[in-house]
């Protein structure tokens, strides 16, 4: 049953931003523990959770700690205890968190996140785009996506059962862009409190430090006797965890009617041109689409709804038909392609495939990018199909102002 102390009458439609949304899914999976340091745009989740446990909604702990480094850490000693843990952060607080996250995977603990993605300094920057979600991408933490306060407050749910599966124990990210997502008041059609916390279910203690007939120790020391063994144990958790996450997302769809799926997609089946994208633009993408579409263009669109672990396989299946592929990165590639880029690149170059393969950066530190944007777009990669080469480089920027970047030339 329903753990808190009181349970709250909502409608069937709330008008909720993407911060109060995430807000209501954790008091509704009546996390034991929040820990949390505010930090812009993801103050809202936490200042959202504070007032639900003023107002004497929540039978848990509210933890105001001094830094994100400590709010994390937090999260970790109350999971090693045995208590359900989240929190919510951005950008330079997901930086001053990195340590502490590796921490959480590597003891195993299903704490959950709830980033708010924000440009990484300096310059100093509180705009949306995707450089912490990218800076977290090798922590072990599993990372999904949502693109509307709707998609957060229902992956924030599926999130808990997720780490807390005995075959997964791995912290979750779910990640939304920051104003684009977390500020947009929109439509959310929310479960009852008893219908979300019975999908959520009791959380399930799994060594738990506060278990004194078997004594535990966690975050010991290994060194090259143990480690090697350990991550390898850990990877392997988070390789299989999709079967899970499916199995999750299915039992969520037959409960909400609101189906997600490892890698979303539109018009891709007969597709010349796929753009692949993060976030808010998957939505502005498909608008594109549909434009195009009218104008006898075959051009179609994804997102990878789960970020990590990357799904390289479905992404070759998703793309061999195709003859160009457009890999849009919202995060500064500091020297190198993008991410989404590289893992496209890693799922094809086995494969018998071999579209065109380019990387658009576009959209750092909240610089808008629109429909007429994106159908560009999608016309210079058609160009390209019709030359049957790429235009001489493999990276541009789009939208940024003064000449046109280009880089990673193409050898003639």
């Amino acid at each position: 049953m329903f753990k808190n102390k009181r349970t709250m009458e909502l409608n069937k439609v709330e008008v909720w931003d993407g911060n109060l949304a995430n807000s209501h899914a954790l008091r509704q999976a009546s996390v034991d523990v929040v820990a949390a340091y505010p930090i812009t745009p993801s103050t809202g989740t936490v200042e959202g959770y504070a007032m639900h446990h003023a107002n004497g909604y929540i039978d848990g702990e509210f933890v105001m700690v001094e830094s994100e480094h400590a709010a994390m850490s937090g999260c970790i000693g109350a999971s090693a205890a045995g208590a359900r843990a989240a929190t919510a952060t951005s950008s330079q607080g997901l930086a001053l968190m990195v340590e502490t996250l590796y921490q959480a995977s590597g003891m195993r603990m299903p704490i959950v996140l709830c980033m708010i993605n924000r440009a990484l300094a300096a310059p100093l920057n509180v705009n949306g785009d995707h450089s912490d979600m990218y800076l977290a991408n090798q922590s072990g933490w599993i990372s999904m996506d949502a693109c509307t306060p709707e998609e957060s407050y229902d992956l924030v749910l599926c999130a808990f059962r997720i780490a807390e599966h005995l075959d997964v124990r791995l912290p979750v990210i779910v990640n939304q862009d920051g104003f684009l997502t977390s500020h947009k008041a929109q439509n959310v059609r929310p479960l009852s409190d008893e219908v979300a916390y019975n999908f959520v279910g009791d959380y399930k203690e799994v060594n738990s430090l506060l278990n004194f007939s078997k004594p535990v120790t966690h975050g010991v020391q290994t060194e090259s006797d143990w480690h090697f063994e350990h991550k390898a144990k850990q990877h392997d958790a988070m390789m299989k965890s999709p079967k899970v996450i499916e199995e999750v997302f299915e039992e969520y769809a037959k409960l909400t009617g609101r189906k997600y799926n490892m890698i979303e997609s539109y018009m891709v089946e007969d597709a010349d041109v796929v753009v692949i994208c993060l976030g808010t633009t998957y939505q502005t993408a498909q608008m594109a689409v549909d434009r195009l579409r009218a104008e006898g263009k075959k051009v179609g669109v994804i997102m990878p709804r789960v970020f990590r672990p990357t799904q390289l396989n479905t992404l070759a299946k998703m793309l061999k038909n195709t003859k160009a592929v457009v890999c849009m990165d919202r995060s500064a590639p500091g020297g190198q392609t993008g991410l989404i880029y590289n893992d496209v690149a890693a799922a094809l170059f086995n494969t018998s495939a071999r579209p065109l393969l380019s990387n658009i950066i576009y959209g750092l530190g909240g610089r808008d990018i629109n429909i007429e944007n994106l159908k560009s777009v999608f016309n210079h990669a058609l160009e390209e199909v019709a030359n049957g080469k790429l235009d001489g480089a493999i990276q541009r920027f789009v939208g940024v102002r003064g000449p046109e970047l280009k880089y990673y030339s193409v050898e003639e």
